[in-house]
């Protein structure tokens, strides 16, 4: 179907609009911080939260519009993923956002980070995809859930990551005044990668359960398959090695960053470049 009766795209371009404006008011925080004092973040920080609640509930508007328009779905094309996931990941940090107000400078990380996939998708064709026969199963949601929480733990820990590194710097530090040391934000970081590794791990398992039941085997070292599990194996490795040793913060902190390029690569590259079942043409 050609792109301009794809009913989705106003309201796609309106959530990428709305995280736009929580972008430019988390950058905006950020510089007052530095040039005013921390104090004066508390405005900018109500505007990123509207921001981001309205960037998610046009992004549901626009991901159920296309789900009536082609009768399926986000599971498909690299269209409906990146779609689900800015819709997801926003919901995830949207939340923490809101829940722990420990963590909101690091919206200066985390908003940027998204928009590599918001300019992705402006990129890309939103024809309609077929939807495979061995997708209609309900393992098929578990599988993908779990994974969306997954990679939005991982990012809510990359933007604290991100923080520590860059209030290393003494250009960056000041407009991270209002957080606390770096022992504390470090030990945040980390219970959101135990939580991303929970999911993983849960990705995981209903992943090899609808394998089985949509092509008889529970695990054939595929690209997609193979390189998610180095990546379970990264993180629990990291994991690990932060709970049995002392290491700074910041090298912690770029082992998370790492896990998760490792994770974005494994989600938004092998489905796409592999002839497997992941890519829905089995």
């Amino acid at each position: 179907m050609n792109a301009s009766f794809a009913t989705e795209l106003p309201w796609l371009y309106a959530g990428l609009a709305s995280y736009a404006l929580a972008t430019a008011f988390a950058l905006k925080g950020a510089w007052q911080a530095q040039t005013i004092g921390p104090q004066t973040t508390a405005g900018n920080e109500r505007f990123v939260l509207v921001g981001a609640v309205g960037g998610v509930l046009l992004l549901l508007t626009a991901i159920t519009e296309r789900w009536l328009r082609i009768g399926h779905g986000p599971f498909v094309s690299l269209f409906e993923l990146i779609m689900s996931q800015l819709c997801s990941l926003g919901i995830v940090y949207t939340l923490s956002y809101w829940r722990v107000p420990m963590l909101r400078p690091s919206a200066v990380v985390v908003f940027p980070a998204i928009w590599i996939l918001g300019l992705w998708i402006l990129f890309l064709d939103p024809v309609a995809s077929p939807y495979p026969p061995t997708y209609h199963n309900k393992w098929l949601w578990a599988h993908v859930g779990f994974g969306k929480f997954f990679l939005a733990f991982c990012l809510v820990g990359t933007g604290l990551a991100g923080v520590l590194l860059l209030r290393a710097h003494t250009r960056f530090g000041s407009w991270f005044r209002a957080m606390p040391d770096d022992a504390r934000v470090d030990a945040l970081a980390w219970r959101f990668m135990l939580l991303a590794f929970i999911f993983h791990s849960l990705m995981l398992v209903a992943g090899a359960v609808w394998a089985q039941d949509a092509w008889g085997r529970y695990w054939d070292w595929d690209a997609l398959e193979t390189s998610s599990f180095l990546n379970w194996l990264l993180l629990g490795a990291a994991i690990h090695v932060r709970t049995t040793y002392r290491i700074a913060p910041r090298h912690g902190a770029l082992a998370i960053i790492v896990i998760f390029v490792f994770a974005f690569l494994t989600y938004f590259g092998a489905p796409f470049y592999s002839e497997a079942a992941h890519k829905g043409v089995i």
